[in-house]
This record gives structure tokens, sequence and C-alpha cells, in this order.
């Protein structure tokens, strides 16, 4: 097995997923978040600095996350089904590793024939309304996407694992990923361009990097 982690958030989708849910609640609450969403990707402060926080000022409900799940689909990366198909032919198994959350993911995962999602559970009360979300999850913290992708070589025992993202806490995944590729189709992060390997803004340049 040879695993291909993609990132969701302005890598599969133009969106960030945390700051559609604030644009829900109005341009002061936007601001507010996507100044965080921003200094968090681009290593300004690290991520569990800031993950709580935009969500105690949005307090998503179940209603806004599906939402959202509609706003990725609308706004999937153009080469993206393509890519999934053309990684596969080629013996890669692809899964979503985001620090985003689960349940917004999974129909653009569906859609794009990813059977795995790595992401962080939300929680909801029996009306719909916010309950707080998983705070043990490592990509909530700096770090923790290399967490989970030891995880996944203890689970799995793929012979490579490439992690393809646009943010520092896609960079992070080294050195438990085997390679990274830096992705600047939607944001191009200057430290990550700098520091990947290879960085590329479409995604159907990655399999022939592979």
């Amino acid at each position: 097995m040879k695993l291909l982690c993609f990132d969701c958030d302005s890598t599969l989708s133009s969106i960030e997923g945390i700051d559609e849910l604030a644009r829900l609640r109005g341009p002061a609450v936007l601001s507010r978040v996507e100044a965080m969403t921003r200094d968090a990707m681009d290593g300004v402060i690290p991520v569990e600095a800031v993950f709580g926080l935009r969500l105690a000022a949005i307090g998503p409900t179940r209603a806004d996350v599906e939402a959202v799940s509609r706003r990725y689909l609308e706004t999937v990366e153009p080469t993206a089904a393509a890519t999934v198909l053309r990684l596969k032919a080629l013996g890669w198994t692809p899964i979503i590793l985001s620090g985003g959350f689960r349940q917004a993911i999974l129909p653009l995962a569906a859609s794009l024939g990813i059977a795995r999602v790595e992401a962080v559970d939300l929680y909801f009360k029996d009306d719909g309304s916010y309950a707080g979300y998983d705070t043990a999850y490592p990509a909530t913290r700096t770090g923790g996407k290399a967490e989970v992708i030891a995880r996944l070589r203890a689970e799995l025992g793929p012979e490579r694992v490439v992690m393809v993202g646009d943010g520092v806490s896609d960079l992070e995944s080294l050195p438990a990923a085997d390679d990274f590729i830096g992705y600047g189709g939607f944001v191009a992060r200057e430290r990550v361009r700098r520091s990947a390997r290879a960085f590329v803004t479409s995604l159907s340049a990655v399999p022939g990097l592979l």
C-alpha cells in the first residue's frame, strides 16, 4: 500500500471550512476568524491557540455544517476527481487528512471516491446546537498531522506516504511522511513554497511527481 494524504481546505476545495462557518455569523465574526485561520496556516501562531477560540466564536450548528458540506462540493479543485482516479490507477490509496471537520468533509470525500477521512469530529446536542469538538484529535494542535500519519503507518503498514497540502500544518507532516508536495492553486504560502520539495498549482501535477 502507498498512501497519498490530501489536505482538504484550500487544497481539495478552494474554501476554508471554518471561515465558511464564520461567514454564516456575519462580517464581524468572519473577519476575526479569517485572521486567526490565516495566522495559523502561515505558521505565525500555533493552530492549538486558535482552534477552540474560532469554534467558540461561531457556535456552529448541525445545519451550518451541512451548509458547508454543500460549499465544499461547489468549490472542489477542478482536477481533483481526475487526479484521484489517476492515483488509484497508479496503485496509491488516497485519503483526506485535515484539521477541518469530518462531518462537513465526508460528502466531498464520497464524491471524489475517497473512502477514508481523518479529520476533527464536531459534537451537537439533540436540537442540533453546538456541543464542542474532539479536543484529543491530533490535527487540532501543532504537529498533529505527523501524529496521524504515524498512526496510519502502524495500522496499515504502507510502504510510502506522501502528503499534499497548502499550509504549514501540512508541511509539519514531515518527517512522518516520506515526502510533502506543496499546493498553491488557491493560496500560495511562501513558507510552504520554500520548504516543499515540489510545489504545484494544480492537483493534476501530483501523479507525475510520484
